[in-house]
Parts: structure tokens; sequence; C-alpha cells
């Protein structure tokens, strides 16, 4: 039973995922961090229906990721709790800051 259910919920979110990258999304309005200027490099994301969103680079705005909504609501909160903190903190697993070794 719980193996089905998996195989069902992997064929949902294919099926999710192949229908987010089927959209025209040609027309869609691009945002980025506030106080950000058009020549300088940033991240920039568009919303998309039923809660998706793309997100692509200013340095090369062809190249487009799409996430669902659960996708996406991961990818925020996991930011939120320091998970891709390029510095290593308690928060994301690394050891506090203390005095340096003598």
């Amino acid at each position: 039973m719980a193996e089905e259910q998996d195989r069902e919920l992997q064929e949902r979110k294919e099926r999710e995922k192949n229908e987010l990258y089927a959209l025209d999304i040609s027309g869609v309005e691009w945002h980025s961090a506030p106080g950000t200027a058009e020549d300088e490099e940033r991240v920039e994301i568009a919303y998309l229906p039923a809660g998706a969103v793309a997100m692509r680079s200013s340095v090369d705005p062809t190249t487009v990721l799409r996430y669902t909504e659960a996708e996406w609501q991961a990818f925020v909160l996991g930011a939120r709790d320091g998970e891709f903190d390029l510095e290593p903190s308690v928060r994301n697993g690394g050891i506090e800051a203390g005095p340096a070794p003598q």
C-alpha cells in the first residue's frame, strides 16, 4: 500500500513539473531584491499560476528554473532557517565560533 502511494505521489509530482515547464512565461513580470540596479548581477523571480515561481539570473536570463508552490515554500523556509548560509553557524549545523585555539 505504501509503495503504491509513493509511486502515485512521484507520478503526481512529475506531472506537475511537466505542466509547470510547459507554461508560456514569455510575458511574466520579473522581480528582484529592492535596491538592485538594472545593470547589477542579481537573482530574479516571477510568480506563476498556482503559487509556482520561476527563477533566473540577470546574467543569464534565458536559463529559467521553475518551482512548484511546495518546492518554493520549502526553499524559502530553509533559507529563513539558515540552511543555505555560506558561513557555518549553529543554525545550519556548524560550530559556534569561540576563542581561537592557542
